[in-house]
């Protein structure tokens, strides 16, 4: 039997349980994937609360990486023995699990499992945010929001790469050093520093036309004010909790800002979408563009306090279950 975290309802960290589960063969466009290592997401935490709802009870987690054991009729792109990744397919916390064939990506040499596990749906996201959402050009400035989170420190290599100059935030002076380490040029520290009027300074007055905001709620009011007119909010997640309702005429007043909520999984729905921003992201992995910052790995069986970690805000870079 394999092992799995489940969970019957909704709540705290205390809701994941390790479970034996029956796998069985892949069906028709199945493969079975033995996994290494698994990629813990902030989206994993949206699931396991309720934020996002899901039918119960589930399975948990959105990314993975290991080596393929058999496949299942009309698959073709992979075989067994193939070592892949994916980020999508829920119920990556398990030592194995069937996934959706379309959805693996082979990994080339110089890519490892476990930064795989670390990177993929982390990278697809930067990728779409910083290549499709807003195409970011050399010379342009742009404020990236927990510039030293698992997201963050893979966007603001790839900013780097793109020829962007990157004004970052941070909770505390550890996380500071680390966005800097990694590439960023400004980072504000928010516990201490108006983020709104540092932007001003740092830009001349004139404001940014993008800011990428994972965090929500906390940030969401003082990240317009960063903006240029015609600038463009990308608000695409809710560490400090859910940005509430508001008068969009706020966005006319503020100088016609756009504003967008975008997800990876709608711009990575097409398998050539998938690939191009993969083999993009182990380009950068393999050109030496892009260090992967894994912080702190658990044991499967201990998701609940790998969740409370995340939560807690004591990590940072990438962090990993191991079956």
């Amino acid at each position: 039997m394999a092992k799995a975290i489940r969970i019957q309802r909704t709540g705290g960290p205390e809701v994941l349980r390790l479970e034996e589960v029956n796998v069985g063969d892949p069906g028709p466009g199945e493969a079975r994937v033995r996994q290494t290592a698994i990629g813990l997401n902030f989206v994993d935490t949206y699931h396991r609360t309720g934020l996002y709802p899901l039918p119960l009870p589930s399975g948990l987690g959105v990314e993975g990486a290991g080596v393929v054991e058999a496949v299942g009729a009309g698959v073709v792109h992979v075989r067994a023995g193939d070592r892949v990744a994916y980020a999508g397919p829920l119920g990556s916390y398990a030592d194995v699990r069937l996934v959706p064939a379309d959805r693996l990506v082979k990994l080339p040499e110089g890519v490892s499992d476990r930064v795989a596990a670390a990177i993929l749906l982390k990278g697809l996201t930067v990728h779409a945010l910083v290549r499709r959402t807003h195409a970011v050009k050399p010379g342009e400035t742009v404020l990236w929001h927990a510039a030293a989170g698992g997201v963050g420190l893979i966007a603001v290599q790839w900013l780097k790469a793109l020829g962007a100059t990157v004004i970052g935030t941070a909770g505390s002076d550890e996380k500071a050093a680390l966005a800097r380490a990694h590439g960023c040029d400004h980072v504000i520290v928010y516990t201490r520093e108006e983020f709104p009027k540092r932007v001003r300074e740092l830009t001349g007055g004139a404001g940014v036309p993008v800011v990428y905001d994972s965090v929500g709620k906390a940030t969401f009011d003082g990240s317009l004010d960063c903006l240029a007119p015609l600038g463009l909010m990308v608000s695409f997640g809710n560490a400090s909790g859910a940005v509430p309702p508001f008068d969009i005429g706020v966005l006319s007043r503020k100088g016609s800002l756009f504003l967008t909520r975008p997800t990876v999984f709608t711009y990575t729905a097409k398998r050539e979408d998938l690939e191009r921003g993969a083999s993009e992201l182990f380009e950068l992995v393999r050109a030496g563009k892009l260090k992967v910052e894994i912080g702190r790995t658990w044991p499967l069986a201990q998701a609940a306090d790998a969740h409370r970690a995340l939560e807690g805000r004591e990590t940072s870079g990438s962090i990993l279950l191991i079956p």
